[in-house]
């Protein structure tokens, strides 16, 4: 998808325009007449140096950057329109808002009263993110002070008046903070331009303004415009902040990549820095569900997961959604996840579906070749009616290594695939998908290779319940791994129909609140089905945190189509890691997880949640964390801090475990990697501490119980819940856990608490 960006005052140039004002040559004698002064000669020669004078900088620009746009896209649409400032009038213009001469004329206006305000300034603060720079205001009392732009991480724009803003510059200045004056006559962008905004508004009362034909960003909200508040917005975005973070973020989170910037770089830069540094966010609050039936056909099997109470119980068959158990071919509408490096084992996949139960196979961490060993045990001990999938773990580094396993689970007709960790499509998801797709006799399409994504974002479970992007479409149509018939089918149906909504969970973490997530992704669920003529609904299930039957029960109240567990079966007999890890666990109560930094993702500080009773490692890790942040290089450690390392957390030198470090990536071909650090000494630092994760894992895997301390063991506050529900009763001791047994337990207890409630609620 594509966005096209107008930038604002300050992209003023002399000889801008010189090409377009002979092409438009009819609008440019308009403009002149309307401006009453000679605008070619203000732009191209500037005898009087007003060009860059407000009152004449804003017309300019505006008249300017719509003959570039007519220009440059005289035969396509973009997805969506953009302005940073002035450039919202270009993009209104763009969108069909109102004409090129009313445009003018409010612009000439809006230059006019902007011009017309005096007595402050603007300031560009450099390296200081918003938080960091409202707090360094508040902490010296600088409560006039406003927020004008939002540009970029690195880069905020302040607004108030000249004494002030004078007083800010030597307070930054002996902060060591980087702080650059705008040249600018008022405060733009602050409460003190209010006076010209109320003018403004009087002023475009009689204007009549058209619905927008392609999205707008407004500045002010950093959501598209509302074809009802148009004026308001224009009028209020005199004195609000220009939320160019936000605007992008939205963009993201719609599915924006391609970013153009007419005639200029300023506003691409600080795309380049937004996207790389932010992340994505989804409009919510706007969303509107529709309350009939997408098509009539649908309407009698969209509720296939209410609950019908016979005899006084509801059973546990009935719990979540029919659809769900036909597709997949289980007995219960429930799963356990894939825990990473073999913890979802092969027996334990074998286990689930031998009592026709699905899992996944924690493929995280594994080799191709130990994934295809795990497939040809897992194959050759079930029934080949049995349901079982593979984990895909999304490879940011190396997209090949996700190819690879697609092609293999493909080879092997793997047919249920978990995707975890992925922020967006990749081709080898599309490539899964698109290689199942066939028509039945009928002529309905049939998906053969199912995804069920694993999602803890809005934004993310958007791209799951949409088509697969046309671009890996054609892609793959070019090397012929689909066909043309599964390309045209791809448009009909979404990326998957079975989205798993994952709270707050054991590993990798983003510390949602199930509560808030899942009802906003059922109501995301409810928009693209409205948009999407699909021959069946989407599925929305839940993970994360369920660890009772009381947790079950909770969870298809909410409208769970179908749950998900994870923690609880990592201290089972047939999951694989040792067993005195297992040991650990079995005894853990609710608070006895804590979060660490992730390893993997160690240098932005990616969270994982851990295992905290009896072992050191969280505390550990976010000592590591604190100490890369703290210093620049491990020669910057102080010598006590070094020597506390060596001894407590590596056991040996830093530069042994430097040459180990350099020796694995050298073997795994990865000498890049230390061609870096020997750059970077912050990289080699970064590195040296991922060591110690790599260690702390190995030595939990191992059941090293000499290292105890140091077991990093990924796990949430449901184990401790599940401890706690069968304490006193066989299943205390995890040797007399067996993963299937208690997924039938808590699916069977979590329909008896239901039923109980159901009949309270009825009577």
């Amino acid at each position: 998808m594509k966005t096209v960006m107008f930038p604002g005052q300050g992209s003023q140039y002399k000889g801008m325009g010189k090409d377009l004002f002979p092409m438009y040559r009819s609008q440019t004698e308009l403009a002149s007449s309307i401006l009453g002064y000679d605008l070619e000669e203000l732009c191209l020669s500037d005898p009087k140096r007003l060009l860059g004078k407000t009152q004449f900088t804003q017309p300019a620009l505006y008249v300017v950057n719509a003959f570039r746009y007519y220009e440059q896209y005289k035969n396509e649409i973009p997805d969506y329109l953009i302005g940073h400032s002035l450039g919202e009038y270009n993009a209104l213009l763009s969108a069909g808002v109102f004409d090129f001469e009313t445009g003018l004329r409010m612009v000439q206006k809006r230059g006019e009263l902007m011009a017309a305000a005096s007595g402050g300034g603007m300031i560009a603060v450099l390296g200081l993110d918003s938080k960091e720079l409202r707090q360094q205001l508040d902490d010296s009392d600088y409560d006039e002070v406003d927020i004008a732009n939002f540009n970029s991480p690195s880069q905020i724009v302040i607004s108030g008046k000249s004494e002030v803003m004078e007083s800010v510059l030597k307070n930054f200045d002996g902060k060591g903070i980087k702080a650059i004056p705008l040249f600018v006559s008022a405060p733009f962008h602050s409460r003190y331009m209010k006076p010209a905004a109320d003018e403004f508004k009087e002023f475009i009362k009689g204007f009549e303004f058209s619905p927008t034909k392609v999205p707008v960003i407004a500045n002010a909200t950093a959501l598209p415009y509302n074809p009802n508040d148009i004026k308001n917005l224009l009028s209020t975005q005199i004195t609000s902040s220009v939320q160019w973070i936000d605007s992008i973020r939205f963009l993201m989170g719609k599915g924006v990549s391609q970013y153009e910037e007419i005639g200029g770089s300023i506003l691409t830069k600080m795309v380049g820095e937004i996207t790389e540094k932010c992340s994505p966010i989804k409009e919510i609050a706007n969303i509107k569900t529709s309350s009939t039936p997408i098509n009539s056909e649908k309407s009698t099997t969209d509720n296939d997961n209410l609950l019908q109470i016979n005899n006084d119980k509801v059973a546990a068959i009935q719990l979540g959604s029919k659809a769900f158990r036909d597709d997949h071919n289980v007995k219960y509408a429930y799963m356990t996840g894939s825990m990473y490096r073999g913890i979802a084992s092969k027996e334990l996949v074998v286990k689930m579906a031998n009592s026709n139960m699905l899992s996944f196979l924690g493929t995280g961490g594994m080799s191709i070749q130990e994934i295809e060993e795990n497939i040809k045990y897992i194959q050759s001990n079930v029934d080949k009616t049995a349901s079982y999938g593979m984990n895909l773990l999304h490879d940011m580094a190396c997209p090949s290594n996700e190819m690879d396993q697609v092609t293999l689970f493909l080879k092997y007709k793997i047919r249920k695939v978990e995707a975890s960790a992925f922020m967006q499509i990749t081709k080898s998801l599309v490539y899964y998908h698109l290689a199942g797709l066939e028509r039945n006799s009928e002529g309905i399409i049939e998906c053969k290779n199912k995804i069920i994504a694993k999602v803890s974002r809005p934004e993310v479970a958007e791209v799951f319940m949409k088509p697969a992007p046309r671009k890996f479409v054609n892609q793959l149509l070019d090397e012929n791994l689909i066909s043309q018939e599964q390309a045209v089918m791809s448009e009909s149906v979404p990326m998957c129909y079975d989205i798993c909504v994952e709270a707050d969970s054991g590993g990798h973490t983003d510390g949602g609140v199930a509560f808030v997530l899942f009802p906003s992704i059922k109501q995301l669920k409810n928009q693209i089905e409205s948009s999407y003529n699909y021959n069946k609904s989407i599925r929305i299930g839940l993970g994360g945190g369920i660890g009772t039957p009381s947790a079950v029960a909770c969870a298809y109240i909410m409208g769970a189509d179908f749950i998900t567990t994870g923690s609880i079966n990592q201290c089972t007999v047939e999951a694989g890691t040792s067993n005195t890890v297992k040991d650990l666990l079995q005894d853990i109560n609710v608070q006895d997880t804590d979060y660490a930094p992730a390893g993997d993702m160690f240098e932005i500080g990616s969270r994982i949640q851990v295992l905290k009773k009896g072992v050191l490692f969280p505390a550990r890790a976010n000592k590591l964390f604190a100490i890369y942040r703290q210093y620049d290089s491990l020669d910057d450690i102080p010598q006590k801090i070094q020597t506390r390392l060596e001894k407590s957390y590596f056991k040996k030198s830093i530069s042994e475990v430097w040459e180990e470090t350099k020796a694995y990536l050298i073997n795994n071909n990865e000498r890049d990697e230390v061609a870096k650090a020997e750059q970077i000494p912050s990289h080699k630092m970064a590195l040296v501490f991922k060591w110690y994760f790599a260690y702390s894992n190995r030595l939990a895997f191992e059941g090293n119980i000499e290292n105890k301390s140091d077991f990093q063991v990924h796990t949430g506050p449901a184990l401790g819940s599940f401890n706690q529900w069968v304490k006193g009763t066989s299943l205390e001791h995890w040797k007399n856990r067996h993963v299937d047994e208690i997924g039938i337990k808590i699916m069977e207890e979590g329909a008896d608490i239901l039923s109980e409630k159901l009949l309270n609620m009825i009577k």
